[in-house]
């Protein structure tokens, strides 16, 4: 028994009619006769009763037409997961991101995924650079979203989003006022950074700013978080250099000024195995690149 007996089958139950069927199916009416009867043969029961007006299935056909109806709507189902699968439209994904991220291109990110592939499941984490690098070697994490360089040859590593540096001070400092700050104005602040372990690119860049600006800065308060380090400002624990983004996050008592001196501007990337095989996972890379292109 093949496939097509059972669509023959399914076929001339619906129309009843051997002419009407055939043509249904593009094929002869005398080869569909065959089918039928071999069908039958092998299934050691008649199908239909057949006369010179008309056609009628059987008792045993009409049950086994039930029958065949529901494996046929099961085997629509398996091509149509096999196909959402090839093209990574199903599964599930779990992703790692910087809690700036959050302030520029998650939102945008996520939006885009779901609207292509509802069917994928995203698990999020909110995870530090050097958290993500070590979930991703333990194969925990799909893809991440952090701050570069990152220097192991395991993984693939592309800057998606790029944006300047801001000075956030608390909402009665007295450079609030102006519309623009210069470095070397907050030589004698305190200032307010993570730890360089977490992120060493951003934390890097930002010392070298203010070395140019003929400083270093002296740190009061370490914190994990952006949101964190927004919240210190706020309380005039010191004054912190930011990625612009960070102005979305709406925090009272803080405010957020550009810098007069040109800085160099601070990337996102997105991090993945090298290795990694899943079409759900090449299929996130593609909408995040096409995204990209947006920002």
């Amino acid at each position: 028994m093949e496939l097509r007996h059972l669509r023959y089958f399914v076929t001339l139950a619906e129309e009843l009619h051997f002419g009407r069927a055939a043509e249904r199916l593009h094929i002869a009416q005398p080869p569909l006769s065959q089918q039928i009867r071999q069908l039958e043969k092998e299934l050691g029961f008649e199908l239909f009763h057949r006369t010179k007006r008309n056609v009628q299935l059987t008792e045993a056909g009409q049950v086994f037409l039930r029958e065949v109806q529901q494996i046929m709507k099961q085997l629509q189902q398996a091509i149509q997961v096999g196909q959402q699968t090839s093209r990574g439209e199903i599964g599930q994904l779990v992703v790692g991101f910087v809690s700036s991220a959050a302030y520029n291109i998650l939102p945008t990110i996520l939006r885009t995924f779901r609207s292509y592939v509802p069917s994928v499941s995203i698990e999020l984490h909110e995870l530090t650079t050097d958290q993500q690098l070590e979930w991703l070697r333990e194969g925990r994490m799909d893809v991440g979203f952090l701050r570069p360089p990152v220097e192991e040859n395991r993984f693939s590593c592309e800057t998606i989003f790029q944006e300047s540096l801001m000075v956030a001070l608390p909402e009665a400092h007295l450079l609030a006022s102006q519309s623009n700050v210069c470095l070397a104005s907050l030589a004698n602040e305190l200032f307010i950074l993570f730890p360089r372990i977490l992120a060493p690119g951003l934390y890097d860049l930002i010392i070298s700013v203010c070395q140019q600006a003929g400083f270093s800065p002296k740190v009061a308060q370490e914190a994990i978080q952006m949101q964190t380090i927004v919240s210190l400002v706020a309380a005039e624990m010191g004054v912190a250099i930011v990625p612009a983004s960070l102005q979305n996050l709406q925090r009272i008592g803080v405010v957020y000024k550009n810098v007069e001196e040109p800085t160099p501007k601070v990337s996102i990337a997105m991090i993945w195995r090298k290795n990694e095989t899943s079409l759900t996972v090449q299929r996130f890379l593609e909408i995040v690149r096409q995204a990209a292109q947006q920002w």
